[in-house]
């Protein structure tokens, strides 16, 4: 035998008992690997079937009821103001008056002339039987009888026009005592007693909201039309003011949906009225608003932290073991030399179609069945066919839900 044949024997022989040995150690150290991986601790949630209500979201703008800018109706000095800077007022409650004296005065000089073209009305109407009565006998002709008439009604168009004076001018005297025109709270002062006001008063005296109901304004997108459409036909929407942690601020009712998209942000322009009992909306203020517009019956829920995002869509870790068979570390079987899935509590990916989430619960359209039980926390350890063990979850604050960041009101089931 050559030698060049003898090193070429050789080197397959030495080549053949590495590769055995590397596959032999690989597949050793495969195993205490498995062996070795301690069950990753999570806490998990069984899907339910119950009622979801739908929210639509949007930020409104809260807007007084009424509001009012009371003015001056008569100009003069403003004698005295009744009220103080942020007063609940009724509606006809005095606020300010204006010094009455010259208007009292004018008042008194249409009546009194009101009261001297009576006198001359009756004179002349007195005249005129006279002389109706002298006509008959022929000692007056027509043409005085026709003169007096005529005296008669110019007299009696100036009594007309003297009442309509004194009507006037005790309307300027009334308007001197100012009066609250709808019932609300009052705004900064914008003018002292002591200074002259008029009707042309660019600021007014003062300004009067109404608190109580209250409105908010917000837009959503137009896509959203027929959602809304749908709502408003089956019920008035209920809707949700909230703050920043989404706890109710107050519950109200849809009122009115713009009849027009605006074309330059394309979104539909509503409001909706809340009762306000603790004053808590405060116009001019912005308010995260939950529309309901509709609620979805008897459909399978999950938390929405079970809902992971892959490549291939959504996704939830499916626990496929009971919890009673949960153990500190879980044997691995061994079928003809391939490693099977580990034996005891462990998790499988289960694509899943998501119908409608927040950041609280999640609808699933397909994938989970009533009963199954998701991973919620600690998932970020895992992948598909991990060993778990199932922690018991801290207990929420107290206070708070721990499924729902507020409760919302009892949903209306949609008729029809």
């Amino acid at each position: 035998m050559s030698v060049r044949r003898r090193s070429i024997i050789i080197f397959v022989i030495v080549l053949a008992i590495v590769v055995v040995g590397y596959r032999l150690l690989r597949h050793r150290n495969a195993g205490r690997s498995l062996h070795a991986e301690p069950p990753i601790p999570v806490t998990v949630a069984t899907a339910v079937r119950k009622d979801i209500p739908i929210y639509l979201h949007a930020l409104g703008t809260v807007q007084a009821y009424r509001t009012v800018t009371v003015q001056p109706m008569v100009s003069g000095p403003l004698a005295s103001v009744d009220f103080h800077e942020g007063q609940d007022v009724r509606k006809g409650q005095l606020l300010a008056e204006i010094d009455p004296r010259p208007y009292r005065a004018a008042l008194d000089q249409a009546l009194a002339k009101q009261a001297q073209d009576e006198a001359a009305l009756k004179a002349a109407r007195i005249n005129l039987q006279r002389y109706q009565m002298l006509i008959a006998q022929k000692y007056a002709s027509a043409q005085q009888v026709s003169d007096q008439e005529a005296t008669v009604a110019e007299d009696a168009a100036l009594v007309q026009q003297d009442k309509a004076a004194a009507e006037t001018a005790h309307t300027n005297l009334s308007y001197t005592r100012i009066l609250a025109p709808i019932n609300g709270r009052t705004g900064i002062l914008q003018v002292n007693a002591g200074n002259i006001v008029t009707p042309s008063l660019s600021t007014g005296i003062v300004v009067i909201n109404t608190l109580q109901p209250i409105y908010v304004s917000f837009s959503l997108p137009q896509q959203d039309l027929p959602t809304i459409q749908q709502a408003l036909q089956d019920r008035r929407p209920d809707v949700l003011a909230v703050d920043s942690h989404d706890v109710p601020i107050d519950h109200g009712v849809l009122t009115v949906l713009d009849n027009q998209v605006n074309s330059s942000t394309g979104t539909l322009t509503m409001r909706a009225r809340f009762p306000n009992p603790k004053t808590s909306l405060w116009p001019g203020a912005f308010v995260d608003i939950r529309l309901l517009a509709r609620t979805d019956l008897n459909v399978i829920t999950v938390p929405a932290v079970a809902v992971r995002q892959g490549p291939d869509g959504s996704y939830v870790y499916l626990v496929v073991a009971s919890r009673a068979s949960a153990t500190a570390s879980a044997p691995v079987s061994r079928e003809k030399g391939k490693h099977a899935r580990p034996q005891g509590p462990h998790v499988v990916v289960r694509p899943v179609r998501i119908g409608y989430s927040n950041q609280d619960v999640a609808v699933v359209d397909a994938g989970l069945s009533p009963g199954n039980e998701v991973v919620t926390e600690g998932g970020s350890r895992l992948r598909d066919g991990s060993l778990i063990r199932i922690a018991t979850p801290a207990a929420p604050p107290t206070g708070q839900s721990g499924t729902h960041r507020f409760n919302a009101p009892a949903p209306r089931k949609p008729q029809g």
